[in-house]
């Protein structure tokens, strides 16, 4: 039985769950990214150029299949060998291992961009049943272009369009030049969001309440004051 003392002493490797998860997407089979895996352990160890008969040893392999292994790696750009001068003045080698890192990265930001195009499509499809069913019609050749243009070129969000029309539809404004005017009223004012509109709109009622209140009160009849001590004293 292994004691503490010899499991201490053998260290750790720390590696995050999405690496292991996604190395096959990422185009590693289980022999290489097994490799990768004792290079970045002796990478934790402090050995940034580890003697892969020693790995290979580890792995149950051989030399010449590691090396080429290694080969894989490097050609599929997720090990680059590098080249620096120590403290010294003396060239020593290393194996860098961050190009797996960055290829990681560009898969999840690759995975967050589809799904965020996926959710932009249903929104879409959202916002236009809506515009059919407002305007109580299918949408025209020309109709589905501007939305195209509001979109594409205009960059506008869907759930965005969509508010705008909700806005067309309570002032009883059916037609796309009302809804376009009310976009480039909210570009100008940076508002992007459901949030930010819904600010603008508790911002707008505050003001029409303010100036509601302002007319009552200027509409109220002016009471002239009859002064009854001084119209006393005068009768004295």
């Amino acid at each position: 039985m292994i004691s503490l003392k010899d499991y201490l002493a053998g260290g750790e490797t720390t590696i995050s769950n999405l690496l292991l998860q996604n190395y096959t997407k990422l185009g590693l089979n289980t022999n290489e990214f097994m490799l990768w895996l004792q290079l970045y352990a002796a990478h934790q160890a402090g050995e940034d150029f580890p003697d892969l008969t020693l790995i290979a040893r580890n792995m149950g392999s051989t030399t010449e299949k590691t090396y080429d292994l290694l080969n894989n790696l490097v050609e599929k750009d997720f090990v680059a060998l590098e080249t620096a001068l120590d403290e010294q003045g003396r060239q020593s080698d290393r194996y860098d291992l961050l190009p797996a890192f960055e290829k990681l990265a560009m898969l999840k930001e690759q995975e967050r961009f589809e799904v965020e195009e996926k959710n932009d499509l249903v929104a879409q499809k959202k916002m236009l049943r809506s515009f059919e069913q407002e305007f109580g019609r299918p949408l025209s050749p020309i109709e589905y272009q501007k939305i195209g243009y509001w979109l594409n070129e205009d960059h506008y969000a869907p759930a965005l369009i969509e508010l705008a029309l909700q806005e067309a539809v309570l002032n009883q404004a059916y037609n796309f030049k009302y809804i376009e005017t009310v976009l480039q009223s909210w570009e100008k004012k940076n508002i992007r969001s459901k949030a930010q509109v819904e600010e603008e709109q508790r911002r707008r009622k505050q003001i029409l309440l303010q100036k509601e209140e302002q007319n009552q009160s200027e509409e109220l009849p002016k009471v002239s004051l009859y002064n009854w001590l001084e119209r006393k004293d005068s009768d004295a």
